[in-house]
């Protein structure tokens, strides 16, 4: 990964990384019979939107047999932190526990979940400690 910003996947751009970084490399066909699980869109809609993309440098293209294959050029995690870093910054004040607050009030969690975060909150409280 660079150090290049990365440029911001649009919300169809989203969809077809989040396909990728799920079902892993895939051609265009792959994509698109996903994606038509969903949504109303053509195949050369998606062939057209992964061409775009990957001249963003959001996929990379393998070339080498007639069918080309696609994967993400970006991480799941990279993403996430750079959307939700514009999130906090620009919807929340830059308060990240504006936005914990936000969504733990609106958002029925479970028993695990709630483990799961007074865990986290636990060891970040250690470090923060040491």
């Amino acid at each position: 990964m660079s150090t290049v910003k990365q440029t911001k996947p649009t919300e169809s751009e989203l969809e077809i990384l989040g396909i990728l970084w799920d079902k892993g490399a895939s051609t265009v066909r792959e994509v698109h019979e996903i994606l038509e699980k969903t949504k109303d869109a053509g195949y050369t809609t998606t062939l057209k939107l992964m061409q775009i993309m990957h001249e963003k440098n959001l996929l990379k293209r393998d070339t080498s047999s007639k069918t080309h294959i696609y994967e993400a050029a970006i991480s799941q995690e990279s993403t996430q932190q750079q959307l939700l870093n514009k999130m906090i910054d620009t919807v929340f004040n830059g308060s990240a526990s504006q936005l914990v607050l936000q969504a733990l009030g609106n958002h029925h969690s479970s028993k695990e979940e709630l483990e799961k975060i007074k865990q986290y909150l636990n060891e970040i409280e250690n470090q923060q400690k040491k």
